[in-house]
């Protein structure tokens, strides 16, 4: 093994990745298996978690726990952590990830329901996972949990406000629970920018649209896996409580 092996080895930890059957979700769940992690795929649709684990296990070797929930729905959220918990024994690291954008017209458009789920799934859902693993962490010396936060969160665009409002809060979060949970788990910010993944197909795209980033281009979903693995792995062992930003050179 490689220093550079060593340093991000994920060897028997097992990570439980919420929004891990697709996307940026799948990129992560797929970066921690390949460095040793069993991992747990958590979505809606139980399908998509079954394809996502049983491709992680046909690629890495390691087993993968597909589990089918609702971020959002606060009482789903004991169901699996206990699942991950009968399996494995322990969460290593958490990644709170599952999110969701809805488009709307106008902000008179947007309903009670809408600004409602979208707090739900991108707010709520992450601070009771990280309250109920994040005290077992404890309760087993250590662990790290991460927000996958949205550059929208800084810079807030008039068509994504009730998105970028709950994930600016869910920077707040990542500071207060890196204070509740330390001095023996870590809590941090993983902000992405424009990534091209499903989502992205429903954007209006045009030729200069990304133009204000320092890369003048959108991510690829690959390109998040080593933030990713820095934020899950020893190397990032005295970083907690900060936003790690994934953005292309947001101004």
């Amino acid at each position: 093994m490689g220093y550079a092996d060593e340093v991000f080895d994920l060897t028997d930890r097992v990570v439980l990745v919420t929004g891990g059957s697709r996307g940026l979700g799948a990129e992560i769940a797929m970066g921690a298996a390949r460095c040793g992690a069993d991992v747990v795929i958590a979505s809606r649709n139980m399908d998509s978690c079954v394809a996502a684990a049983e491709k992680i296990t046909a690629v890495t070797g390691r087993s993968a726990l597909p589990y089918q929930v609702h971020v959002g729905r606060w009482d789903q959220l004991d169901g699996l952590v206990d699942a991950a918990y009968q399996r494995f024994g322990k969460v290593d690291v958490l990644v709170n990830n599952a999110g969701m954008s809805p488009l709307y017209e106008s902000l008179g458009s947007v309903t009670e329901k809408l600004f409602d789920s979208v707090v739900n799934l991108n707010l709520k859902g992450p601070f009771r996972l990280s309250a109920l693993i994040g005290e077992r962490m404890v309760a087993d010396g250590g662990g790290s949990i991460i927000n996958v936060s949205s550059s929208g969160s800084l810079r807030p665009d008039q068509y994504m406000l009730p998105y970028a409002a709950a994930k600016a809060g869910l920077n707040a979060l990542t500071e207060g629970l890196a204070k509740a949970f330390g001095p023996t788990v870590r809590v941090n910010t993983l902000m992405a920018g424009p990534f091209l993944t499903d989502i992205s197909k429903a954007w209006d795209i045009a030729d200069d649209s990304f133009g204000h980033l320092a890369l003048q281009r959108a991510g690829n979903p690959p390109e998040i896996i080593g933030a990713a693995l820095f934020l899950m792995s020893d190397a990032s062992s005295f970083s907690t409580g900060s936003i790690l930003r994934v953005d292309g050179g947001l101004p």
